[in-house]
């Protein structure tokens, strides 16, 4: 079916362009000044009319994919301010709702954290091109402990009976953004991580700061 559908459109844009090209050739003049302005405007719209249809096939996407790789290498990712500790059976918890924070204005008294999130569009049809900004805070004290910049590009294809492509920071990393993970840290995963390099030292003499497992990513 999309096969027919792209064989459609080549058809009916090859027919169009000739009835184009028909019409100016008819409209050649005779005086040789007029001449050059007829070449100009062959010129001209030969340019608009495939690149009009380059831009809509795949330049568009094209020029919003290098916008949104640009960006993501500016200032796309996770920061993290401040890691947190859970117990086990805090951590499982969270596990068990996939890392799902509340909203602010859904915030229940037993809840500890919540997160902020707000989208900034660059464009916002065919292709809809936005920065996600999210932020995880802590209730008791407003601090926030971390953050994730993310872009994309959505949709930008040549309509029809197709899913529309995308484009995002994933794209570019090819790896999740472990943007909670990043932040909450499991009770005895620490405790192991901490052992593992205090033993890794013993009977060595190479000295290794310990203090990175505190500091942001």
């Amino acid at each position: 079916m999309s096969g027919i559908y792209v064989l459609v459109l080549i058809a009916l844009w090859l027919f169009a362009g000739r009835l184009i090209y028909r019409f100016w050739l008819r409209r050649k003049p005779q005086d040789r000044n007029r001449r050059t302005l007829h070449l100009v405007v062959g010129i001209l719209l030969f340019l608009i009319w495939f690149g009009g249809a380059f831009w809509q096939v795949t330049g568009k996407k094209m020029y919003w994919d290098a916008k949104v790789r640009r960006l993501c290498a500016e200032d796309g990712g996770v920061t993290v301010y401040e890691t947190v500790v859970l117990t086990a059976k805090e951590y499982d918890q969270y596990a068990m709702i996939n890392w799902i924070l509340p909203e602010k204005s859904e915030l229940k008294p037993s809840d500890q954290y919540f997160i902020i999130r707000t989208v900034f569009y660059y464009h916002r049809n065919n292709p809809q091109v936005t920065r996600k900004h999210s932020q995880i805070v802590r209730r008791s004290d407003g601090k926030v402990l971390g953050e994730y910049v993310r872009y994309g590009r959505g949709g930008g294809d040549l309509y029809g009976p197709w899913e529309g492509t995308s484009f995002s920071c994933y794209d570019i990393t090819k790896k999740p953004s472990n943007f909670t993970s990043s932040i909450f840290i499991r009770e005895d995963k620490n405790d192991h991580d901490q052992s593992s390099l205090t033993q890794g030292l013993n009977g060595s003499q190479s000295i290794i700061n310990l203090e990175w497992l505190h500091k942001p990513f």
